[in-house]
């Protein structure tokens, strides 16, 4: 079921599983999507990455994502666009930036326990329903279930994470952070670019995320980066040398040693290797 309006907007709800995974695997920009497996245990290949989603389980992604659905069973699926329903307008209203979307290098999951299953089943019956009305107003009903949905969500995420312990306003940078990397990853690398960014000091950001965070705010830049090096090395025929200034590098030398650094083999090899396992 498609909602189209007259300004560009897009809502997808859907069912698919083998059969009919092109309804969400056409070329679309600028998508956010959620997958929601109601059922048996399906696989997810996410940036080359294997995701076992099991039963009661939603992950989100964006347009950002590379996505292979080929080995799923059934899944539910929301897709919309920003034109429909932009996360920056409204996000202090649902707080999912940061946590839900645009989280940087992780892919956002989360299970859902006997209560919240039977609110997310009741809020996508209600989604069903309204595609049964085609008036003047559907499309924002729509939006405001959509709303109700994200709020659900991102409360249920905030639990699961341990998240509700942060002082709300910590966890606004801590999000808004993550937002930016996902935003300037291609071109800041250092902790002080986006501190500038945030008018805070780079020395407050790290020692926020060393209390509230496993991970320091320059490993989640490098493992940005990282991650979108592997995609364009396994998923692009671009040569090494423009996957280099694609990513804001200044030489070949430098990227190879920060590739290295983490990976253990240089792009070269890592992309040989990859290219001879998908023979």
């Amino acid at each position: 079921m498609e909602f189209k309006g007259e300004n560009g907007e897009f809502f997808l709800l859907s069912t698919i599983t083998k059969e009919t995974i092109s309804e969400v695997t056409q070329d679309q920009e600028s998508y956010l999507s959620i997958f929601w497996n109601a059922k048996s245990s399906s696989t997810l290949i996410i940036d080359n990455v294997s995701y076992e989603l099991k039963p009661n389980q939603i992950l989100f992604l964006t347009e950002l994502h590379s996505v292979d659905l080929s080995s799923i069973d059934t899944l539910n699926v929301i897709r919309f666009n920003r034109s429909f329903y932009c996360l920056d307008n409204h996000d202090s209203e649902i707080g999912c930036k940061g946590l839900l979307f645009f989280g940087a290098s992780q892919v956002p999951m989360i299970t859902l326990q006997e209560e919240n299953k039977k609110a997310i089943q009741i809020l996508w019956n209600v989604f069903h329903n309204e595609f049964k009305t085609t008036d003047e107003m559907q499309g924002e009903m729509l939006q405001m279930l959509l709303k109700r949905f994200l709020i659900l969500c991102t409360r249920i995420f905030k639990c699961q994470h341990k998240i509700t312990t942060v002082q709300e306003t910590k966890m606004d940078v801590i999000r808004n952070f993550s937002f930016l990397v996902e935003v300037h990853f291609k071109k800041k690398h250092l902790v002080a670019d986006y501190a500038d960014l945030m008018n805070k000091p780079a020395k407050s950001l790290t020692n926020l995320f060393s209390s509230h965070s496993n991970r320091s705010p320059l490993q989640i830049i490098q493992d940005r980066i990282l991650l979108e090096a592997k995609r364009m090395l396994i998923s692009t025929e671009i040569p090494i040398k423009e996957i280099t200034f694609e990513l804001g590098f200044e030489d070949m030398p430098s990227f190879s040693r920060f590739f290295k650094n983490k990976i253990g083999i240089s792009p070269k090899a890592y992309r040989d290797v990859k290219n001879i396992q998908s023979i």
